[in-house]
């Protein structure tokens, strides 16, 4: 991993470092965004459509680095990692910048790991994984990461419990999973789920053939209504005015052909297949590519009877995203917490994604995951916690469109899936915002698009919703466009809400990281005995809230047992029943003694016999391993 030492701008330079030493300034490319010779932003990769968009700046976001950083405003990737730049130089002493992979676009992905250096290595310590920016436009999540990072940082040596968290934990933060999708988000009217790469969404043998285009000129995509004239029409309307919006802005969904109108995102129908806008920018879900319980994309089942999962890609951890988020944490297993942010459903979202947790957890592993689910609605007051496949799937109960009762529905290659089935670990995909839908207004038992506008009428200044206006479509002839923003009131919220909805989050996922394990050696004692005989007792404790190691890790064997060695001077062991010390008990030939896993507030006593056959004390170095407890070590000394 390579690391950043000292400011810079990386739309211009960068200087990179391994192993602590300055390699100085290497030049990179200047980004599209950054490019003041060009009014146009250029999207890489080879696509049938287009790959170019007018730059816009939205008054909703911070473009150039202040004195101060706020949170009444969100932040373009440039800006956050300057402060994650800033930061690494402020606070040396416990904080490190790298570079762990680069993006599709080959743009740096930044991340911060926050311990106290002083007290030992990030890896010799519990640890939590917080990411956020994975899907491009769900910037909301980079802002909770982003937002973290700073109160972490800032509390250190004023807040008990954090500089204690600091000074015995590791915090892994990445905020930009995805800077290719937040950067085009952020700097054009165009919107990606994922990665930029092209992805032939629609199964046409063409990729990215068909983006939304901003028609007016407002540099929103909002949505097109037309009222149904033709027959054909008339049979695929299914839109009505809502009737409870007496002003006739909201739309109401209905079966087909029981509508009056059609409605469709801003654009045209670029590739003439009668629908619009439906292979854009991209297509890929970073969020679909885990390798746990992958599916094929669309019309990858060759049977049409099994299961496809949409933007999976074309294999498990295909995505230069996906993957350096997988190989970091198989090579850092010492992470017992992880939760990876999207929006806009506020939900505490876990796994599993394709069955019931009584049917494929273990029982007290599924526990743990409901208290946290108790925990986090405490902190957050979001409306939902659990599971994918069922709390996320029916939480209305009912399909509002036929009056069905929903049903679980599985998600497959979904991150939480991989991080306890395949990880063994606590993985939450938390979801930040509600689109606007603040209280039920109705009383109907469903936050929707009417709660939305009436909250945004009364307590936003109608800002989240564009009335409609008429326009000549090209091929629809008389529509009107309108409708939600869908930047930053759908699927992020307006400024002013930014760090309400973020703070609340990042102290659920502090909370989280201060209930992870943690191995403390209680007591060493030392017995003497006759003839040179040591007996040497030692009393540990998990003094954390999690075990050691979930049942689940404990399966898959990404966690191994607890351990303690006895270790000396290999000049003093060899020469077997000759040597000068010799480690009686074990009596086996592997000296370690495993312990099993230890659970929350268990202590553990083992014991090692030592016999030594010269009259000088001799050195040993004890040692208690935990993958994902920590590890401690301690000198003692045997003899006179």
């Amino acid at each position: 991993m390579k690391k950043y030492l000292s400011v810079f701008t990386l739309s211009v330079f960068s200087v990179m470092g391994a192993s602590g030493q300055d390699y100085g300034l290497s030049p990179m490319k200047i980004w599209p965004e950054n490019n003041e010779q060009s009014t146009f932003y250029t999207v890489a990769g080879e696509r049938h459509g287009q790959s170019f968009f007018k730059k816009h700046k939205f008054p909703e976001v911070e473009y150039v680095p202040k004195d101060q950083l706020t949170f009444d405003i969100y932040h373009s990737p440039d800006v956050m990692y300057h402060w994650f730049i800033k930061w690494a130089e402020q606070f040396p002493d416990i904080t490190a910048l790298y570079e762990v992979d680069k993006s599709y676009e080959g743009r740096p992905i930044l991340q911060m790991t926050i311990t106290n250096k002083k007290t030992g290595k990030d890896t010799d310590k519990p640890a939590a994984y917080f990411e956020g920016g994975r899907h491009g436009g769900e910037v909301t999540s980079s802002e909770s990461v982003l937002w973290l990072a700073k109160h972490l940082l800032e509390n250190y040596g004023k807040d008990p419990e954090i500089t204690k968290l600091i000074d015995s934990k590791t915090i892994y933060l990445r905020p930009q999973n995805n800077p290719d999708g937040s950067t085009m988000y952020l700097n054009t009217e165009q919107r990606n789920r994922s990665t930029v790469r092209p992805h032939d969404e629609d199964g046409d043998g063409l990729l990215d053939e068909d983006p939304e285009e901003d028609l007016n000129g407002d540099a929103v995509i909002h949505n097109m209504r037309k009222k149904a004239v033709t027959e054909k029409e008339k049979e695929e309307a299914n839109y009505i005015l809502d009737p409870r919006d007496p002003s006739g802005r909201l739309m109401k969904r209905v079966l087909d052909g029981k509508g009056d109108w059609l409605l469709f995102t801003e654009g045209i129908d670029n590739d003439g297949d009668g629908k619009y806008n439906e292979d854009g920018i991209g297509g890929l879900d970073l969020h679909r590519n885990y390798p746990e319980n992958w599916r094929p994309d669309r019309n990858g089942d060759l049977t049409g009877r099994g299961y496809t999962q949409g933007g999976a890609g074309e294999f498990p951890l295909s995505e230069i995203e996906t993957r350096s988020t997988v190989l970091f944490l198989l090579s850092h297993p010492n992470i017992s917490v992880v939760n990876s942010l999207d929006t806009r459903v506020p939900m505490h979202l876990r796994p599993p994604s394709t069955s019931s947790g009584a049917e494929s957890m273990f029982p007290k592993d599924l526990a743990i995951y409901e208290r946290l689910d108790s925990l986090g609605i405490t902190i957050t007051g979001y409306p939902w916690a659990g599971d994918v496949y069922e709390t996320y799937s029916t939480r209305y109960k009912v399909n509002r469109v036929t009056g069905d009762p929903l049903k679980p529905s599985p998600l497959f290659g979904h991150g939480p899936d991989f991080g306890y089935f395949y990880y063994g670990s606590i993985w939450y995909g938390d979801e930040l915002w509600n689109n606007g839908a603040m209280k039920d207004y109705d009383g109907d038992g469903v936050y929707d698009d009417y709660d939305a506008l009436r909250w945004d009428d009364e307590e936003n200044k109608s800002n989240g919703f564009k009335k409609w206006e008429k326009f000549d479509h090209p091929q629809l002839g008389e529509v009107e466009i309108g409708g939600f923003h869908p930047k930053f009131f759908s699927q992020n919220g307006p400024p002013w809400q930014l760090e309400g909805w973020i703070k609340k989050q990042s102290l659920f996922n502090l909370a989280m990281a201060k209930e992870l394990p943690q191995i403390e050696l209680e007591k060493v004692d030392v017995k003497k005995g006759s003839n040179g005989m040591y007996q040497i007792d030692v009393t540990w404790t998990n003094s954390g809230k999690l075990p050691v190691a979930l049942e689940q890790a404990k399966r898959v064997k990404i966690v191994q047992e607890d351990r303690l060695m006895l270790e000396f001077d290999k000049e003093l062991t060899k020469g077997f029943e000759n040597a000068k010390v010799q480690i009686t008990s074990p009596e086996l030939y592997e000296k370690t003694i495993y312990t099993g896993y230890t659970d929350p507030g268990e202590t553990k006593t083992a014991s090692f016999t030592v016999k030594i056959n010269q009259k000088e004390p001799v050195k040993a170095k004890l040692k208690l391993l935990s993958t994902r407890g920590g590890y401690v070590e301690r000198e003692i000394i045997l003899g006179n």
